[in-house]
C-alpha cells in the first residue's frame, strides 16, 4: 500500500461522551499515526441533542448543522466506537441519524474507517452494526486491516496515551488504507 497519492482530510469522531474514554484515546492516537499528506479534524458529538422530528421541522440545531457541514467537507471519515450491548452506542447512532436527515445527506459516498476499543472482542459487534448503517447511507468502509482493540489497561498509560506498539502499527496501516481508499474513489 502506498502512503498516499494526494492530500486527504479526515473527519474523526468517537461514539463516547466520556472525555477520558479509551475510544477518545484511540481517536487521539489516530491523529498521531496519520500517513503523509493526511490531516484529521475531530468532532465532539456531545452537544448534539436527541433526535426529535418536531425539532427538525423547525430546522437543524446548530451542533447538528455544524456536524453535517464538517462531514460534507471531509474527504473521508473515521468513526471510533465503543460497544454497548453488542451494538454501537445510542449517542453515536443518534448523531448519525441527525446528520443523515435530508436534504443532501452528507455521508453519501464517503470513504469510512472504523476503529474501537472495548471488551474481549474489541468492538467487533458494534463495528458490524456500524457497517450495516454505512450500507444504507452509501458510505464505503475499508475492510482491512480491522482495528478491533480488546480492552486491556496496559495498552494505555496513566494519561490515556496508547502505548501498545502492535495496536499503533495496525492503526497506522488502517489509516494508510483509508487514505489510499479516499484517493482511489475520489475526493
Amino acid at each position: 500500500m502506498s502512503e498516499t497519492n494526494g492530500s486527504i482530510h479526515i473527519l474523526g469522531f468517537a461514539g463516547s461522551l466520556r472525555k477520558k474514554s479509551f475510544n477518545h484515546a484511540l481517536l487521539r492516537a489516530a491523529e498521531e499515526l496519520l500517513p503523509d499528506n493526511t490531516t484529521m479534524e475531530t468532532f465532539d458529538i456531545s452537544p448534539i441533542p436527541l433526535y426529535n422530528g418536531d425539532v427538525e421541522t423547525v430546522g437543524f440545531p446548530e451542533p447538528v448543522q455544524l456536524f453535517r457541514t464538517k462531514i460534507a467537507a471531509a474527504d473521508a471519515l473515521l468513526i471510533v466506537t465503543p460497544e454497548y450491548n453488542y451494538s454501537m452506542p445510542g449517542v453515536l447512532k443518534n448523531a448519525i441519524d441527525w446528520a443523515s436527515r435530508p436534504p443532501q445527506q452528507p455521508f453519501f459516498g464517503k470513504p469510512l474507517g472504523i476503529m474501537g476499543v472495548g471488551g474481549r472482542a474489541g468492538t467487533s459487534r458494534s463495528q458490524y452494526h456500524l457497517r450495516q448503517t454505512a450500507v444504507f447511507l452509501n458510505m464505503f468502509p475499508i475492510n482491512r486491516p480491522e482495528v478491533l482493540v480488546a480492552y486491556s489497561p496496559e495498552k494505555f498509560d496513566a494519561n490515556g496515551n496508547l502505548i501498545d506498539e502492535p495496536t499503533r502499527k495496525i492503526m497506522h496501516e488502517h489509516l494508510v488504507a483509508l487514505t489510499d481508499w479516499a484517493n482511489r474513489i475520489g475526493k
